[in-house]
C-alpha cells in the first residue's frame, strides 16, 4: 500500500517553473499494462503488433508527463487495450479500452476511476516506428492519442486526491485536442461525435457537466478513502456526491460522463451500500433509476442486496 502522505505531496508540488524539462527527472509516474489483440487480423506479420505493443508501453511508462516526483511505488496504474480490426498499408484500426485504476488510503481495495472504449482509433504505424514524445506540436494520430489519454488518466487521479488538482493536466489535453482539429484523423472534432475524444474531455470541463470533478473528489477523497475507517461517514459523502450525476443528467442528458461513470463505478456502487441503511439504498435508487433504465438489475441489488 502506498504511503498516503508522500502521495498527497507527491500530487501537489507543481513546479514547472523552476525545471525546464520534465524529462531531467527520473521517476516516471505511469505504470501502465499496454495489451494489442490482433486476433481479426489474418495475413499479416504479427510481429509488427508486438513491436507496436513495446513501442506504446515504453512510451506511456518510460516518459515523464509532469513535474511532480514520484516514487515507485506510487506510480499510477492504467490499462490500454487496443483491440486491431483492420492493419492495410501501414493503417491500423480498432477500438481502445482505457483503465484507471486508483489505491484506496490505508487498505488494500483498489478503484476503478475511468473506464471506457474508444472506437474511433486510426493511426500509421510500422514495425520500428520511433515513437517520439513532443507534447507541444503534432507528431501523428498514434502518439497524439497517447498523448491525450496520459494527460487526462493524470488529470483525473490528481482530481480524486486533490480538490481540482488535475488542472494543469486538463489543459494539457485541451491543447492536444484543439492541435488535432485540423489533422484530419477521426476521433477528434468537436460536435462530430457525442463519444469521441473531444466529448469526453468536454465532459470533464464543460460548465454543464463539469461538477463530476467534483463528484470525482469526494467520492474518492472524501468517500472511499474515509470508509475504511468510518464506513457511515463514508458512504454517506458517496451519497451525497452522487447528486452531481443528477445535475448532469438534467443539463445534458446524453454526455459521455454519464456512461464513463455507469461503467467505472456501477458494479461497485452494489457493494458500497451492501451494509447501507435501507433509506440510503432508496435514496440512491432513486437518483439513479432514471438515468441508467437498461442497467435496473445492477440498480436493484443497490436497493435490495442479495
Amino acid at each position: 500500500m502506498i504511503d498516503f502522505n508522500s502521495y498527497c505531496i507527491a500530487i501537489l508540488i507543481f513546479v514547472g517553473g523552476l525545471i525546464s524539462d520534465p524529462s531531467d527527472i527520473n521517476a516516471q509516474e505511469l505504470q501502465c499494462n499496454v495489451e494489442v489483440n490482433s486476433s481479426s487480423v489474418e495475413g499479416t506479420n504479427k510481429n509488427v503488433f508486438d513491436s507496436l505493443k513495446e513501442s506504446i508501453s515504453e512510451y506511456l511508462n518510460k516518459n515523464k508527463w509532469t513535474y511532480s516526483v514520484f516514487s515507485p511505488n506510487e506510480k499510477i496504474e492504467c490499462r490500454l487495450f487496443l483491440t486491431v480490426k483492420e492493419y492495410v498499408d501501414d493503417r491500423i484500426k480498432g477500438d481502445l479500452q482505457i483503465q484507471l485504476i486508483r489505491p484506496v488510503f490505508n487498505s488494500t481495495y483498489t478503484t476503478t476511476l475511468f473506464n471506457f472504449k474508444d472506437t474511433k482509433v486510426e493511426f500509421d504505424y510500422r514495425d520500428g516506428d520511433p515513437l517520439i514524445f513532443n507534447d507541444n506540436n503534432w507528431n501523428g494520430n498514434l502518439t497524439g492519442i497517447l498523448d491525450y489519454y496520459a494527460y487526462l488518466l493524470l488529470a483525473l487521479d490528481f482530481d480524486s486526491f486533490s480538490y481540482k488538482g488535475g488542472q494543469p493536466y486538463f489543459d494539457k489535453a485541451a491543447s492536444i485536442v484543439q492541435m488535432a482539429q485540423s489533422s484530419g484523423e477521426p476521433g477528434w472534432r468537436t460536435f462530430d461525435d457525442n463519444r469521441n475524444r473531444s466529448a469526453v474531455l468536454n465532459s470533464f470541463t464543460d460548465s454543464n457537466t463539469g461538477m463530476i470533478r467534483d463528484l470525482i473528489y469526494q467520492y474518492h477523497r472524501k468517500g472511499l478513502d474515509e470508509m475504511v475507517t468510518s464506513p457511515d461517514k463514508g458512504r454517506a459523502a458517496i451519497t451525497s456526491s452522487l447528486k452531481a450525476i443528477g445535475d448532469i443528467y438534467n443539463n445534458a442528458p446524453m454526455s459521455v460522463g454519464l456512461s464513463i461513470f455507469r461503467d467505472s463505478k456501477l458494479d461497485e456502487l452494489v457493494n458500497i451500500y451492501s451494509k447501507a441503511s435501507q433509506s440510503e439504498r432508496d435514496e440512491v435508487y432513486e437518483l439513479l433509476k432514471d438515468i441508467y433504465p437498461a442497467d435496473m438489475e445492477q440498480l436493484e441489488k443497490i436497493r435490495k442486496p442479495e
